[in-house]
This record gives C-alpha cells, sequence and structure tokens, in this order.
C-alpha cells in the first residue's frame, strides 16, 4: 500500500485523460507552428499589398530567414520601408537642406493681408451735400 492514492491509474478515467492531454498538447503545437508560419510570411504579404518592386528579393530572404533569422529581418525591413522615400531623405539631410521636404510640397493658398491700424470712424461727422 502507498502512502498517496492515485484514484485514476488503470481505469478508462486515466486513458480519456491521456487522450485529451494528448489532444491538447498536438493543438497547442500546430497553434504555435502556424502562428510561427503567419509571422514569418509578414513581409511576403505587405509586399503583394504594397505590390512591391522587390518582391522576389523578398520572398527569397523569408524563406531563407528560416534558416538564418536575421536574413529574416532583412526581408521585414525592405517589405516595410518605402526605399525611395528613404533615398530621398537621405539625399536631403547630405545636402543639408533647411527646409523638410513636407514643407515645401505644401504651399500656403492664402493670401496675405495687411490690416490698416484701427482708426475709429464711426464718431466722425459725415458731409452732407446741400
Amino acid at each position: 500500500m502507498s502512502l498517496f492514492s492515485m484514484p485514476f491509474v488503470d481505469s478508462g478515467v486515466d486513458t480519456a485523460l491521456h487522450v485529451i492531454a494528448s489532444v491538447v498538447m498536438v493543438g497547442t503545437i500546430a497553434a504555435a507552428a502556424f502562428g510561427f508560419w503567419r509571422l514569418h510570411e509578414l513581409p511576403i504579404q505587405k509586399a503583394h499589398s504594397k505590390e512591391h518592386h522587390q518582391l522576389g528579393l523578398i520572398t527569397a530572404l523569408t524563406w531563407i530567414g528560416f534558416v538564418w533569422h536575421w536574413v529574416w529581418v532583412i526581408a521585414v525591413v525592405i517589405a516595410f520601408v518605402d526605399g525611395e522615400q528613404a533615398l530621398r531623405r537621405i539625399r536631403d539631410i547630405w545636402k543639408g537642406d533647411a527646409i523638410p521636404p513636407q514643407a515645401v510640397a505644401e504651399p500656403v493658398t492664402q493670401p496675405m493681408t495687411q490690416t490698416a491700424p484701427n482708426t475709429e470712424t464711426h464718431n466722425q461727422p459725415v458731409a452732407q451735400e446741400v
């Protein structure tokens, strides 16, 4: 006789609990694998949605990223960063332009008006014609 009581050993309930635990374990592993796959395919999906010019490169880097994970990070950067805009910004910084590109692109549409000093004309007498 043991010191601890084992209530479900060598019974049908023991088998049912093992089956339930196995199903939960396999389901958890499958869900984790599916989530990892969806996360890993994120650069390809973003490149498709933006109609990226480097879709082949992003796809290749994503697949290589399964082995070397740092390559996947490069695929994410290429997919999410607009290369042309980044190069324009780097060029503007290199040239030392003082005006940011957003300020140049949006001209002021309201004309500037000069206002006369505040003169009170309502108290002056009005000349009447005879």
